[in-house]
């Protein structure tokens, strides 16, 4: 009846105890789980980690205070080649924490062995923290920080129409002395709103509540930015109160300058570029609201910014480049009005990008387009053209696998008054074009001696733009067909973040007819991996303890190529 192994005050509380803990010696288990343990019908008060001594042996039984010795036998307890950081295995399934993943993302996972690992922490005053575990993809015991998947950075060898991955940085020296270079990094990111967080929260039931709290967030979401060290940012869902009190200031303090455009409506969110002035000089600086009060078609708030900006070495003093960033609407069922939006960003770009030669210089779209690789808005953008006659709104982003909105798309899908073509620029002289045709017409019948016949102009569902866009991105892994992921929450896991940039026509990673441009552009010269969705639940998914947004930032490094 006594055990000598456990402190005198334990033996006397009896089932009803609670055990103070050693730090540095405590039972983990096999599997993420919270801060508080459950044993489920038995146990209520047992939210500790269990004291292991040094003389700790496989012999050991549990005293009597656990209670029916048979149900804990039932439960599968094992030990596997004990160690002091060893761990035992309680698969019940009545077991529950606050930090697994969802049932569906098990069912979705199953099969799936992670290894965890228990947390190294120096300072363990905080008893609630004492069972957080962490899980490292492939057991990598390099990895200098618990918790994360490595992300790997892939590079491009020019010399070959096939990408060609190394492990380390090689200097490209192949181009000619006639071409001026200047190498750069653009980062995407969507930051997730605190606001927009707080009002979706279903969306993130898998997570601790103490990571979704914006104190905790953003010095994380700082950090990777500060590693990641990109040149340029795109960033999204960046809150207002936010960015004044703190996001531009500590931007601002590691080198940025910063351009914001803020949502049109009550969601307090927006975009934002920021560029280190010591690589860039800022030209012009353009929002895009995508908000229009007299057309009842774009009744959103969603926003974009416009930024052409001049590398500050290594280039011709004319040279420039165009930076966009925008969130489109979210809604999977109104394709109609991602379309305009997104006419309405391109229409802004090639009033801004346009060269005294007729060209334009060399362009980069990053954002949340809320489409998924291979949707018809995904192809438009970058094939430049689109047929959408007897297209379904809910089809435009694929989104939903059985969409919803079945209303075939209207011809043309946004009212002339808006000002912009099927060709995605602004119709600058629409006016003077409509009093001439009038003038015609009144001449026309003056002369009676020729009848007047007046065909109706058969109206175009085709779109057009004038830029030809390669994405960073393959949307999936080479290897194995898996898909890449740039969002991952309780609901799903999908990409809908890009990278777009007009390649460059010996781009070795631009896809095929986005290598045609005839007066330089960007060489893709390197991009920092995606993850699976079965990676990104081994780390309970995002938002997690180190990565503190819904999304993956896209990073990627350009070489500007002026002939």
């Amino acid at each position: 009846g006594r055990h000598p192994m456990l402190p005198r005050h334990v033996q006397r509380l009896g089932r009803d105890c609670i055990a103070h803990w050693n730090g540095s010696q405590i039972l983990t288990l096999s599997r993420p789980v919270s801060n508080c343990m459950r044993w489920a019908g038995h146990y209520p008060w047992a939210s500790f980690p269990l004291p292991v001594p040094v003389d700790f042996s496989t012999n050991w039984r549990p005293p009597p205070f656990f209670g029916p010795w048979r149900q804990f036998q039932n439960s599968n307890w094992q030990l596997d080649n004990f160690t002091p950081s060893s761990c035992f295995h309680l698969p019940n399934a009545s077991m529950k924490s606050e930090g697994e993943e969802p049932l569906t993302k098990k069912r979705r996972l199953s099969g799936q062995h992670d290894t965890s690992a228990p947390e190294q922490e120096a300072n363990f005053s905080n008893q609630k923290e004492a069972l957080c575990l962490s899980v490292e993809q492939n057991e990598e015991k390099h990895s200098s920080k618990k918790g994360t998947v490595k992300r790997h950075w892939e590079y491009f060898c020019q010399h070959s129409r096939t990408m060609k991955i190394f492990e380390n940085k090689e200097t490209d020296q192949s181009s000619t002395e006639s071409e001026a270079k200047f190498d750069f990094t653009v980062m995407s990111y969507n930051i997730l709103s605190q606001n927009l967080l707080e009002d979706n929260s279903h969306l993130y039931k898998h997570c601790r509540q103490r990571l979704l709290i914006w104190t905790y967030r953003f010095p994380n979401i700082l950090q990777e930015i500060k590693q990641l060290d990109a040149d340029v940012l795109c960033l999204q869902e960046v809150q207002e109160d936010h960015y004044r009190a703190e996001i531009k200031s500590s931007l601002e303090s590691l080198g940025y300058h910063c351009e914001y455009k803020m949502r049109t409506g009550r969601k307090r969110d927006g975009c934002a570029i920021c560029f280190k002035t010591s690589k860039f000089s800022l030209i012009s600086s353009k929002p895009v609201e995508f908000f229009r009060r007299d057309i009842p078609l774009l009744d959103r708030d969603n926003v974009g910014l416009v930024l052409l900006l001049q590398p500050r070495f290594h280039c011709k003093t004319n040279a420039a480049i165009c930076i966009a960033n925008t969130h489109l609407l979210y809604n999977p069922r109104r394709g109609d009005i991602k379309l305009t939006q997104l006419a309405m960003l391109l229409a802004e770009i090639a009033r801004v990008a346009p060269r005294k030669d007729g060209t334009f210089c060399p362009v980069i779209i990053c954002g949340d387009f809320n489409s998924v690789p291979g949707s018809p808005l995904y192809r438009f953008i970058k094939e430049g053209k689109l047929n959408y006659e007897g297209l379904a709104i809910g089809k435009v982003s694929g989104q939903e696998q059985f969409p919803r909105g079945q209303r075939i798309l209207s011809i043309p899908i946004w009212p002339k008054k808006l000002g912009i073509s099927q060709n995605c620029v602004y119709e600058v002289k629409q006016q003077q074009k409509e009093e001439n045709a009038g003038e015609k017409l009144e001449a026309a019948k003056l002369d009676n001696t020729q009848e007047i016949v007046i065909a109706p102009e058969k109206l175009s569902s085709r779109l057009q733009h004038h830029f030809k866009l390669s994405s960073v991105y393959s949307h999936y892994f080479p290897e194995t067909g898996i898909p890449e992921v740039t969002t991952c929450h309780s609901r799903s896991a999908v990409t809908v973040d890009y990278i777009f940039y007009s390649a460059a026509n010996d781009d070795t990673a631009a896809q095929p007819g986005a290598e045609d441009s005839l007066h330089g552009g960007l060489k893709l010269l390197g991009r920092l991996a995606l993850l699976t969705e079965k990676d990104l639940w081994t780390v309970n998914g995002l938002p997690n303890e180190n990565n503190s947004s819904d999304h993956l930032p896209l990073l990627a490094e350009f070489r500007l190529i002026e002939r």
